[in-house]
């Protein structure tokens, strides 16, 4: 029986090229040609893209979704549209409770554009303003309220705002409260 020396598979002896790995069997093994070396060197970088492929795209793709989203202009003016959303709904809910004798509204519904044109500025930009009125007191009138920015993106600020007008800013993973530093 004769094997073929690269593949060590038995073939027949008058075989000059082994059907199982195309290794040339006309040279002598002590000849050692750029053509017998090319072929084994080949086989190998296959073997080797084949493993370090998959395992190259594990990582990426690990690291894709675990890394948080870089910073940069995207994020910057997402959060100016957010802030200036934010001003714009202040501003409807001033108006309204100055012509209501400082009661502010129960819901945003209430404002109609002044508030939606906004709403739907920021959550375009990433962002959802939430707005919670107050508990009313014994006449019936709300005298506070919040306003939240929350963003849909990690990494993004999140804002909040109340009866006072001071913007308040966290870049942790939460909502924005009374107890974040203020910023402008």
């Amino acid at each position: 029986m004769y094997t073929c020396r690269e593949c060590e598979r038995p073939i027949n002896q008058a075989s000059e090229i082994c059907p199982y790995c195309g290794s040339d069997l006309t040279t002598d093994l002590g000849e050692s040609t750029d053509a017998t070396d090319r072929p084994a060197l080949t086989k190998i970088l296959l073997r080797w893209s084949l493993v370090l492929l998959p395992i190259l795209a594990g990582l990426w793709g690990f690291l894709w979704f675990v890394l948080p989203e870089q910073r940069g202009e995207q994020a910057a003016r997402a959060e100016t549209s957010a802030r200036e959303a934010m001003s714009e709904v202040r501003l409807a809910l001033e108006n309204y409770a100055a012509a209501r004798g400082g009661s502010y509204p129960p819901s945003l519904d209430v404002l109609g554009d002044a508030a939606r044109g906004p709403a739907r500025k920021a959550l375009s930009a990433g962002y959802e303003l939430k707005y919670t009125a107050g508990t009313p007191n014994a006449e019936g009138t709300v005298r506070t309220h919040t306003l939240l920015a929350r963003p849909a993106n990690y990494g993004y600020s999140s804002f909040f705002m109340d009866e006072t007008g001071v913007l308040r800013a966290t870049r942790e993973r939460r909502q924005a409260s009374a107890q974040d530093p203020p910023i402008r």
